[in-house]
């Protein structure tokens, strides 16, 4: 019987600079074999201090990284560097000249893949105004762990109004991911636009379950970054998504301030040299033509510059209320404001009213030469609250607002419990809360707002610089 032929591996043996390549191959298989099971052996004593896992649905043998490696290269260690590629070519015949991934490597970083470098980055902001308004130390976060990184921002028409305000945003496009049934065209077109601007990570506050994790995955990024269910409905989100965040509750917009406590932590993790990032403070940039804007409208309804308070919280059915989600009880009525107005002496009270029709119940209610103005977009409420005293507001943006420009305000809210939550360390902001015994932000003592109301008579002119 014929025997069969050799391997074809046998056919490197006939040369013996390819015996002696091979023979070295075997040798560092069979070392890289035995430190392999050597490491395996010492994984049940590291176990316990090692990086936790990615996302346990990618790989469940997943361990995190070695505590025992060494990192000490220049492309694997320490925070990137600023992009080296070229810009992108305006005058280009073919489009803007961009870089996908793994094209022209050799004018691309090695820390870009080895160190996770992220040079573009977009954030998927569910929610309004208070939910983006929030986001803003996040983002700071993301510009001081990733230095030039340009960061993008997908928000609702309302959220996108608020990134006037922010500096380190480079572009906001509508796409609002709260609706369950988008149109078939605006989908397309929103994840044709988000994969052609090849991005390194995507983060997304909206809970994900398998629909949203696909959105994300047809984005082509390489981190994908979300939260997801904290039920049944998150089945399957996980295959599809690098790193997944399951809140205490359905409502991410009730955990308060820190509703994105999760996600900040894994964005400011210390990772080899670069240390723990601590969030920064809400801050708010706001221009001088929008400064000059909102001077010449709050000096045309009576006001002056530094002699005025700010009521904002006025009960309506308006969307531009800029109430938070995770506190619906609010809004008060008219008839209170005007006893809380009747308490202010020595400067001026201006509500601000987020419609029209409302302000004909101010005037009956308050008089006809009371000061009023109508502003609906977060970008001006900054302003106005920059040139004033302080601010008397229900758990709007407008207390948010007047923390970031560092300006003393009271705090109306239906309970201590929720003022914990979304105003921490009241005294260190200068914020005075009064909150209902009932439960219900109706109910709220008049007696101790009128009394918090004081402080703004002793000075009348608090103006913070630009």
């Amino acid at each position: 019987m014929a025997s069969s032929p050799p391997p074809k591996y046998f056919s490197l043996l006939t040369n013996s600079s390819s015996f002696h390549s091979t023979h070295s191959t075997k040798l560092s298989c069979l070392n890289l074999l035995d430190n392999n099971s050597h490491s395996a052996k010492r994984s049940s004593s590291v176990l316990p201090h090692a990086t936790k896992k990615k996302n346990p649905w990618l790989d469940p043998f997943d361990d995190g990284e070695d505590p025992n490696m060494e990192y000490g290269s220049l492309f694997a260690d320490g925070k990137q560097e600023e992009d080296p590629r070229p810009p992108d070519n305006p005058n280009n015949p073919y489009g803007f000249l961009k870089f996908p991934p793994g094209y022209a490597v050799e004018i691309a970083s090695l820390g870009l893949k080895v160190r996770g470098d992220v040079r573009r980055c977009c954030c998927i902001i569910s929610g309004g105004v208070y939910e983006n308004l929030l986001f803003f130390p996040a983002i700071q976060l993301i510009k001081d762990r990733y230095p030039g990184v340009q960061i993008d921002v997908v928000a609702s028409a309302r959220g996108k109004q608020t990134y006037e305000l922010n500096k380190n945003v480079r572009w906001a496009n509508v796409y609002d991911p709260d609706v369950d049934f988008p149109e078939p065209e605006e989908y397309t077109d929103m994840v044709g636009v988000l994969k052609n601007r090849y991005y390194d990570m995507v983060l997304s506050t909206k809970l994900a379950g398998l629909g949203h994790a696909a959105f994300l995955f047809m984005t082509s990024a390489r981190d994908r970054v979300s939260y997801i269910y904290p039920n049944v409905n998150a089945a399957g989100a996980g295959l599809l998504l690098s790193q997944t965040f399951k809140p205490n509750t359905v409502n991410l917009s009730e955990d308060g301030y820190n509703m994105y406590q999760q996600m900040v932590e894994w964005l400011g993790r210390p990772f080899r040299s670069v240390p723990l990032h601590p969030v920064p403070p809400l801050k708010v940039s706001i221009s001088r033509k929008l400064k000059e804007f909102v001077e010449a409208k709050y000096k045309n309804a009576g006001a002056e510059k530094g002699k005025y308070v700010v009521l904002h919280g006025i009960m309506t059915d308006s969307q531009a209320s800029m109430q938070s989600r995770g506190d619906t009880d609010s809004l008060l009525p008219i008839e209170i404001w005007a006893n809380i107005a009747k308490a202010i002496r020595g400067v001026k009270p201006v509500f601000v009213i987020p419609h029209e029709k409302v302000r004909e119940d101010v005037e009956e209610n308050i008089s006809a030469d009371a000061c009023i103005l109508f502003i609906t977009t977060p970008g001006q409420l900054a302003a106005l609250i920059n040139d004033s005293v302080g601010v008397i507001a229900t758990n709007t943006a407008a207390i948010q607002l007047a923390h970031a420009r560092k300006k003393p305000s009271i705090a109306l809210f239906c309970s201590e419990e929720k003022a914990k939550r979304f105003v921490p360390d009241a005294e260190e902001k200068e914020c005075t809360i009064v909150s209902s015994k009932s439960g219900r932000l109706i109910d709220i003592d008049l007696g101790a707002v009128k009394d918090a109301a004081k402080i703004f008579n002793a000075h009348p002119i608090w103006l913070c610089p630009s």
